[in-house]
């Protein structure tokens, strides 16, 4: 039953990965795949049965945080309030506009995390460009940039914040060593297909709706809105530090702001002129099916890690016959691959588990590099991957085609820089 587990996880994942040649969604064989994992663990395992309720718990507090987030994107969004944004993003010439929309989201990540700034910057993207394969490129370079910004900042992914959390590196300390690194895998990237994509990119032609929707906002609405929005977003991780309570509530607890507020401003005019901007019309635009793939394949990868199997892993590449530091660093390389197909959050929780090495230790710095930026070399290795490929409806086929290989690039050029760096500051 134990390799059994493995070959469903393998088959349910190239189900998932051949999406559009078998022409069954994704989000169905995700739900699939998560409950027959389960399904098969606790005939395997009987004993986990007692995990499923916490397991489906932590996956839901990471449903209700992108629920959230996405609802306060879309809100923002009907309200015209990233235009605040695009109309300050002049250019259109596609190598400029890879540097101008990699370096916002990198720098956004850090602030905010990977998962909502890839949100963000997906309806920034719909408003400058047009052109859906040209988007992709974008979306891709978004995943990219949103990990990348992620990795370097103790609030910017789950991973580097479980990290932070158990006491593995200082706040200062993981910024100042993972900086370099992570601009590294991103900068490489960027560089590849600067020489690729030559031209300018269309942008959008303003509907008669949208036009229509513009005059019943004025500007001071709008930007009440949008800055209402960020700050909701923005206030997120300082809400967990304050109250020690799990994110999603700093961001259910934002979106309500947010919904009473423009509750008020569109107090007076009638329904049907404001029918689009309410917020019971926003939630039925959200993309539930995404969301739905996030819970299988959040489950299924939990199956594996309450069976033993993550654990088995990991023990695994702990008997890499290399000495300290060139084994750890491996072993490092090795975990942040795998988190492009296996869940970074598992995998990391059991390296914390088997390893004690003191506070800011070369490991953990490197461990928050790898697991965070490691994600992007697949498309559904992320939960910003995840994320872009349910809003912009990327397969996973093209993805590997054309992102990957660059993903894999500047993850090792990263990697590079990262070892050298610290053999530099040890001498």
């Amino acid at each position: 039953m134990f390799i059994l587990m493995i070959v469903v996880f393998v088959i349910g994942y190239m189900c998932i990965a051949l999406e559009h040649s078998l022409h069954i969604n994704k989000s169905a064989t995700a739900l699939f795949l998560g409950t027959l994992m389960w399904v098969l663990g606790i005939h395997y395992m009987p004993e986990a049965h007692v995990h499923l309720a916490e397991d489906l718990g932590e996956v839901a507090e990471i449903l209700f945080f992108l629920l959230g987030a996405m609802t306060i994107v879309e809100i923002v969004d009907v309200h015209g309030g990233f235009r605040i944004i695009t109309d300050k993003i002049s250019t259109t010439k596609k190598s400029t506009l890879l540097w101008v929309i990699g370096s916002l989201t990198f720098f956004m990540s850090a602030a905010l995390d990977n998962l909502t700034t890839s949100i963000v910057m997906i309806a920034l993207l719909r408003k400058m460009i047009d052109d859906k394969h040209d988007r992709w490129f974008y979306a891709g370079i978004v995943i990219l940039a949103a990990n990348a910004g992620g990795a370097w900042s103790p609030i910017g992914d789950v991973t580097t914040i479980m990290l932070w959390i158990a006491g593995k590196f200082t706040s200062g300390h993981i910024i100042a060593v993972t900086f370099l690194p992570s601009a590294v895998s991103l900068i490489i990237p960027i560089l590849v297909l600067s020489f690729v994509m030559k031209g300018h990119v269309s942008r959008p032609k303003a509907t008669a709706d949208a036009a229509a929707y513009s005059l019943q906002i004025t500007n001071k609405e709008r930007n009440l809105v949008f800055f209402l929005g960020i700050g909701a977003l923005l206030f997120v991780p300082v809400f967990k530090m304050l109250t020690h309570l799990p994110p999603y509530l700093g961001m259910l607890g934002g979106l309500a702001v947010l919904w009473i507020v423009t509750g008020f401003i569109h107090k007076g005019r009638s329904d049907d002129d404001i029918d689009h901007l309410s917020v019971n019309n926003i939630l039925t635009r959200i993309d539930t099916p995404s969301i739905l793939f996030f819970l299988g394949i959040l489950m299924a990868v939990n199956a594996l890690q309450e069976c033993g199997h993550l654990a088995m892993l990991s023990a695994s590449l702990d008997k890499i016959p290399l000495d300290e530091p060139n084994k750890y660093y491996l072993i490092t390389v090795i975990i942040g691959a795998l988190s492009s197909i296996v869940d970074n959050v598992p995998l990391v929780a059991a390296a914390i588990g088997m390893y004690d090495f003191p506070t800011n230790h070369y490991f953990w710095e490197f461990l928050a590099y790898a697991a965070g930026t490691g994600g992007s070399i697949l498309i559904i290795g992320s939960a910003a991957g995840v994320a872009v490929m349910g809003l912009e409806k990327i397969n996973f086929i093209w993805y590997l085609k054309k992102i990957s290989w660059l993903a894999m690039l500047g993850y090792l050029a990263g990697a590079g820089a990262y070892i050298l760096q610290n053999k530099l500051l040890a001498s």
